[in-house]
C-alpha cells in the first residue's frame, strides 16, 4: 500500500468521527448558551448537527492535512466558533464556565459512544476481521475515541481561548478574571505557542499521559457492557 492509499484510508476511517466531533462539540456551546440566557448561536442558525454550518474550509480541512504531512505530523485544526455573547447570559461570570465546558463534555460522551461501539464489535470478533465493514467500522469506532478524547483534552487546557481558558475564568475572583481573559486577544500566537509546545515535546507527553487517562476511564465505565456481552 502506497503512500496516497494510506492516506486516503485514513481520511475515510476519520471523516466521520471528526464531524461529529466538532458538530457536536460547537452546538453544544450554543445550546448551552442558549439555556443560560444567550441566543446569539440559535439566531444565528448554528444550533445544528449539520457539520457544514461548523467546517471552517481552512482549519477544518486544509490546516490539519497540512501539518499532518507535514515534519509536525500533528492533525491539529480548528471549526467555526459558535457565536457566544457572554455579556447576555443571565450571569455572564458564573455561567460561562458551563458554556465553555459543554464542548468538551459532548466530546467526553462521543468518546462513551465510540468507546461503546468499539468493544461491542471487538466482542464480535470485528477487530480479527481481514478487511470488510465490520473491520472498517471497528477501526472508525478506534479513531471515533482518539477524535473525541483528544478534542477533550486539549479544549480543556486552561489558557484562553479554549474551553479550559474560559472554565478557569469563570471560576477565577472578578477583577483577576478581566485580567487574565485579555489573553484571548493573542489567539493566534497561543495556538502557535501550542503547536510548538507539542512539536518540541514539551506538552506532548503530558497531552498523551492525560488521553491515556481518559480512555482508561471510558473502558472502565463501559466494562459492565464487556461482561453483558461476554
Amino acid at each position: 500500500m502506497n503512500e496516497l492509499d494510506t492516506i486516503v484510508r485514513t481520511v475515510t476511517v476519520y471523516a466521520i468521527p471528526v464531524l461529529f466531533a466538532i458538530s457536536l462539540h460547537e452546538a453544544a456551546h450554543g445550546y448551552v448558551a442558549r439555556y443560560f440566557g444567550d441566543p446569539t448561536a440559535s439566531d444565528a442558525g448554528r444550533l445544528s448537527l449539520n457539520p457544514g454550518r461548523h467546517i471552517d474550509p481552512f482549519g477544518t480541512i486544509l490546516l490539519p492535512l497540512m501539518l499532518y504531512l507535514s515534519p509536525l505530523h500533528i492533525p491539529f485544526g480548528y471549526a467555526k466558533p459558535v457565536p457566544v455573547d457572554f455579556d447576555r447570559l443571565r450571569n455572564p461570570h458564573r455561567h460561562m464556565p458551563w458554556v465553555a465546558a459543554a464542548g468538551p463534555a459532548a466530546n467526553f460522551v462521543m468518546a462513551l459512544g465510540w468507546m461503546m461501539l468499539f468493544v461491542a464489535l471487538a466482542s464480535s470478533g470485528a477487530n480479527d476481521a481481514a478487511g470488510g465493514m465490520s473491520e472498517f467500522f471497528f477501526r472508525m469506532a478506534k479513531a471515533g475515541i482518539t477524535v473525541n478524547v483528544a478534542m477533550c483534552v486539549f479544549n480543556l487546557i486552561p489558557v484562553p481561548p479554549l474551553d479550559g481558558g474560559r472554565i478557569l475564568t469563570g471560576l477565577l475572583p472578578l477583577s483577576l478574571a478581566r485580567r487574565f481573559a485579555r489573553i484571548e486577544r493573542y489567539t493566534l500566537w497561543v495556538f502557535a505557542a501550542l503547536i510548538a509546545l507539542m512539536y518540541l515535546g514539551v506538552l506532548d507527553g503530558v497531552f498523551v499521559r492525560t488521553m491515556s487517562f481518559v480512555t482508561r476511564l471510558l473502558a472502565t465505565l463501559v466494562y459492565p457492557l464487556t461482561l453483558l456481552l461476554n
